[in-house]
Order: structure tokens, then C-alpha cells, then sequence
């Protein structure tokens, strides 16, 4: 038995029929075009062999609730619980595929069980004439097992960095593939006294820091847990989803973030900000303060594949300024601030600053008390993935969506992924409180154009 952290329990607590508290990943595919029979059953080989597979799931696919309190392993794997093989009409194009991944988003788990489950969909359009058609694997796994860099890990395990490697065992049986690096997937055992020996340490860096925010506090690039404004993403949200998703040249964020001297995510983080504001003054919906994101911020530092190593930093995104170029360097300066003040800790403490300055609004998420009051107003996501083309068994893989959560009061997430020269954008928002939310990739696109052209000034001037 594995004792649940604070934080998995945190994501449990705060699950409900409306709030799904799942992770997912969408990753598209092309057929192998040397490898696919003449039958055209490449779809059908692979779900054959997921279905009648003996090797037994691997952690942390193997384990199920006891109590709220322990994960134990399970030992009635059924395989037709976490499995669905579906394909598209006629055959389907994204869109149709994101309608799908939507619903299944919106669908809870089933505590009784491990609790994840795997999709297998076919009967995709070519992404453009002459390209072979495409499949898709739709990949959803409760948050209290894993957070964003642990899912992006072990999907790196389960696929191939070789088109012509076999893989034959199903996904969620991928540490049997790994046996010589179980150790490093698995999360590392800690006695008692070690545990709670941690936590006495942090008390006194903790409580400099928190002190040390009210010095700071009138910075231009600090942000406050009480700076965030009232605004049309932070209302009660419903049990509908809708998933939009856009893949993007990574070369084209990282001439801006060098034309500005900034990080690529400071980029990110404005095209976001940019994107947003076009979208709620569309809807004559945009606060008069400036919007504050919340960052993920991982606080892995060996090369596990399990629970939560998170922390967040605030985010100013600027969403009050017209002018980009100066919402980009508001972005740059509040992240710095967090980072700076992060870099002053070590994780165990960075874990205890950030449950004691956001501890009001974990309260507002789970009570309600707090409704009219966000800490924050969205959530935005940053995860790292593979430089190195990833193959299943034989089948490219082209893009990857990671599908994120959503709860009361922030009705909108934005997490994207990197995968070799890409950046993967996925929109996860209640339908019901923002409509259209797919517009909102035509206007990522517009904004990081308008930034495009500013870098591009710049770097002409400079010369």
C-alpha cells in the first residue's frame, strides 16, 4: 500500500459530478505507410493485442482507492472496463474527433476501480491530401495519480523512439517494457520521522517568505493572492466540456522570446493573454484589471512517473494593456518575481509557501464560501515532452493534446505540450459559460502574428 499525498487527496475531495478531477492526452497518429496490410486492419492488430494481452497492468495503472487514504494494487483487472475501441463516421475529421474527446472529458471515472481508461479511435482524414489516414488514442487518468509531467513520462515509456520497433505490450502494462528503470518510475519510499523531519525544517523559510511579500508588495511585477478581478471565467461551471486544440511552430516563439530577451513560456503566456483579451472584448466581457493566470510549475527533480510534484507561480497576464509588447514584459517581470522567490526555497518548502498563500482560495474551490472572489482566474500550463519523433509500431505520432481539468470558478484551462518542433495547445472550458471557446485558436494565431511582426521590427532596428 502507497499512502496518498496531500495534494492527491486534494483531487479527490474536490471531484463531483460537474468537476471531473481527470487528466487527458490526445494523441493522433498516421497509418504506417509501408506497414499497413492490405486489408487496411493496422487499428484492428493493435486493439487486438490490447485486448488479449496477459501481462498484467503496471503501476500506477494497478492501483485503486482504499479508503481515500492508500492506494492499493488491484487484483481483478478487467480490461473491458478501461478499454474502448470506437470509430468515427465516414470517415471523420478533428473536429468530429474533438466532439468526441469532449464528452468522454466530461465522463467520471470510476472510483471502484484503477482509474483511468484508454480510447482507440479510427476513421480520421488524412491531415491533407496524399497523407495517409489517421488514428487516435484518447488517454484519460485521474489527477491524484499523476500530474502533467508524470502523464507526459509515461507516455514516453509506452510508445517508441524507432519506426521499426515492436510494441507489443498495451499501454498500461509499459513498466513490464522498462524493467531495469522500474525504480526510477516508481515514487521513492520515506519513513515517518524523515517525512515530518522535512516539514519542521520549512517553517522558519516559509514564514520569511510570506513576510517578505508584504515588503514587496507595491513591485510592479508582484502579484497578490487578492489581485485577480471578478470576471465571466470565474462563475460555477456545468458538466459540459468542449476540447479545442491547435498545433504550433516552436521556431516562431522563439524568435519573439529572443527578440525581447525573454523565456519561450513568457511568450506563451502572452499569446495567451493577447488571445484572451481579444476573446471576452468580443464578448464585451474583458475586466478593467488586468486577468491573473495560475502556472504549474513542476518540482520533479528525479525521473519518476507518479503523484503530484507541482507548485504554482501568479501570473500578471497584462490583459488591461492594448499595447503586446508591453503586456509581454509585464508577463516577464511578474514571473521573474515568483521564480526569484522560488529559487530561495527547496521543493518541501516551495509545497508549504504555496499551500499557505493560496490556502483561501483551496477553501473558495472546496466551500463555496468565497464565491464572488478568485485568486486567480485561469489556469495555464507549460508541459515539457519528447524532442524525439515518438512511433507505434510503426505509426507516427503527430500531435498530442493534453486535456486538463476545470472547476468552479475557472472555467477556463490552457495547457500545451511540446513535442519535437511543435507546441501543442489544448483548450479545456465548461460550453456552457463560454461559448464558441474554439475560437480562441484563430485568435492565438492572430496575436502571435501581431508579436511576430513586432519582433521583427525590432530585431531591424537593432541591426
Amino acid at each position: 500500500m502507497r499512502l496518498l499525498t496531500a495534494v492527491d487527496q486534494l483531487f479527490l475531495l474536490l471531484e463531483s459530478r460537474k468537476q471531473p478531477m481527470h487528466v487527458g492526452g490526445l494523441f493522433l497518429f498516421e497509418l504506417p505507410q509501408d506497414g499497413q496490410n492490405e486489408d487496411g486492419d493496422f487499428v484492428n492488430q493493435l486493439v487486438q493485442q490490447m485486448q488479449t494481452a496477459t501481462v498484467p497492468p503496471s503501476f500506477p495503472f494497478n492501483q485503486v482507492l482504499d479508503r481515500l487514504v492508500f492506494w492499493k494494487e488491484d487484483e481483478e483487472f478487467d480490461v473491458e472496463h478501461h478499454f474502448r475501441h470506437v470509430a468515427l463516421p465516414n470517415p471523420g475529421r478533428v473536429r468530429e474527433l474533438l466532439m468526441y474527446i469532449s464528452k468522454e472529458h466530461s465522463r467520471l471515472l470510476d472510483r471502484a476501480m484503477p482509474l483511468w481508461e484508454c480510447h482507440i479511435i479510427e476513421g480520421i482524414l488524412p491531415e491533407s491530401e496524399g497523407r495517409p489516414e489517421r488514428f487516435a488514442l484518447y488517454f484519460k487518468i485521474h489527477h491524484s495519480l499523476v500530474d502533467g509531467v508524470a502523464a507526459m513520462r509515461l507516455v514516453e515509456k509506452s510508445l517508441s523512439q524507432s519506426p521499426t520497433e515492436p510494441v507489443s505490450l498495451p499501454i498500461w502494462s509499459l513498466i513490464a517494457r522498462h524493467r531495469k528503470s522500474v525504480d526510477k518510475l516508481l515514487p521513492a519510499d520515506r519513513s515517518i520521522t524523515s517525512i515530518l523531519k522535512e516539514q519542521l525544517s520549512t517553517i522558519k523559510p516559509v514564514f520569511t517568505e510570506l513576510l517578505d511579500n508584504f515588503k514587496h508588495g507595491d513591485d510592479e511585477g508582484y502579484v497578490g493572492t487578492f489581485d485577480a478581478p471578478m470576471s465571466i471565467l470565474n462563475q460555477r461551471i456545468s458538466a459540459s466540456r468542449r476540447i479545442a486544440a491547435q498545433s504550433y511552430d516552436m521556431q516562431r516563439f522563439r524568435v519573439i522570446a529572443d527578440a525581447f530577451e525573454v523565456n519561450v513560456n513568457d511568450v506563451v503566456l502572452a499569446v495567451c493573454a493577447g488571445a484572451l483579451r481579444r476573446y471576452l472584448l468580443s464578448m464585451n466581457a474583458l475586466p478593467t484589471k488586468p486577468l491573473i493566470g495560475f502556472v504549474p510549475m513542476s518540482l520533479r527533480c528525479d525521473e519518476s512517473a507518479s503523484g503530484n510534484q507541482i507548485s504554482f507561480l501568479m501570473a500578471n497576464l497584462g490583459t488591461h494593456l492594448d499595447d503586446p509588447a508591453k503586456r509581454l514584459q509585464l508577463i516577464y517581470k511578474s514571473m521573474n518575481s515568483g521564480k526569484r522567490r522560488f529559487r530561495r526555497m527547496n521543493k518541501a518548502q516551495i509545497i508549504n509557501y504555496s499551500a499557505i498563500a493560496y490556502a483561501w482560495e483551496g477553501i473558495n474551490v472546496l466551500t463555496g464560501l468565497f464565491p464572488r472572489k478568485q485568486a486567480f482566474n485561469l489556469i495555464i500550463s507549460n508541459v515539457p515532452g519528447s524532442k524525439k519523433p515518438l512511433y507505434w509500431n510503426g505509426a507516427p505520432l503527430k500531435a498530442l493534446y493534453p486535456a486538463s481539468i476545470i472547476v468552479d470558478g475557472q472555467a477556463l484551462n490552457i495547457t500545451l505540450s511540446s513535442y519535437q518542433d511543435k507546441i501543442e495547445f489544448c483548450i479545456t472550458a465548461c460550453s456552457k459559460l463560454l461559448p464558441h471557446v474554439q475560437d480562441m485558436l484563430g485568435l492565438l494565431e492572430e496575436e502571435l502574428i501581431l508579436l511576430e511582426g513586432i519582433s521583427e521590427a525590432k530585431t531591424v532596428v537593432a541591426n
